[in-house]
């Protein structure tokens, strides 16, 4: 298992990234959004963390950016815009060093409705959605093989307005009960579920 550390050239400048590889057990490569720069968000949150760590035991190149403006990441925040032409430089970045590899999106809270543009411009196996913030950004179409994690008592964003979402588009839901929008005390339930998700 080997950790890498590095600014990749995007639209918005020289994007902080680090990649973990699990080696010779690499089965796919999964890349994964940070919530909101403005608001504390980043590569090493929480929420995003407990995902990295999940996919990487399941034998994906875990790939975490930090959007414009965080960390060592050049630029400015742009709203989504940007963040989304850097997601899709670094996935052309990283799919020219794994190309055999199929390609994994997951995103939490902005980084949901980034990811969510992304996987309608990506091939991607799957689109792993959790606490999507579909009151604050106008997330369109979604990929048909997205799937939304939220939790119940999410005091951001509240569960009825993802739920009509998901169901316009025919997308599934897995509420985590007693989860707020950080999901405090409730990872090991994420992880779990992160598991049976993405484990085929």
């Amino acid at each position: 298992m080997t950790r890498y550390k590095l600014r990749i050239a995007c639209p918005g400048g020289r994007i902080e990234t680090v990649i973990n590889d699990p080696g010779v057990r690499r089965r796919g490569l999964a890349l994964i959004a940070h919530p909101h720069p403005l608001h504390g968000g980043s590569m090493d949150n929480k929420v995003v963390l407990t995902m990295a760590r999940t996919l990487l035991e399941l034998g994906y190149v875990a790939v975490r950016p930090n959007f414009r403006g965080v960390g060592m990441s050049e630029g400015d925040h742009d709203h989504g815009q940007g963040e989304v032409e850097d997601m899709l430089a670094i996935a052309e970045f990283v799919r020219g060093r794994y190309p055999a590899l199929p390609l994994q999106l997951a995103g939490f809270s902005f980084g949901a409705y980034v990811q969510t543009q992304v996987g309608r411009v990506l091939d991607s196996s799957k689109v792993v959605l959790v606490g999507p913030a579909v009151n604050m950004f106008d997330f369109g179409a979604a990929p048909a093989h997205a799937h939304v994690i939220h939790g119940a008592q999410d005091e951001l964003v509240p569960l009825a307005p993802v739920r009509d979402w998901a169901d316009a588009h025919g997308l599934g839901v897995t509420v985590v009960p007693g989860a707020d929008h950080f999901f405090h005390g409730k990872l090991t339930q994420l992880k779990h579920i992160v598991t049976e998700l993405c484990r085929n």
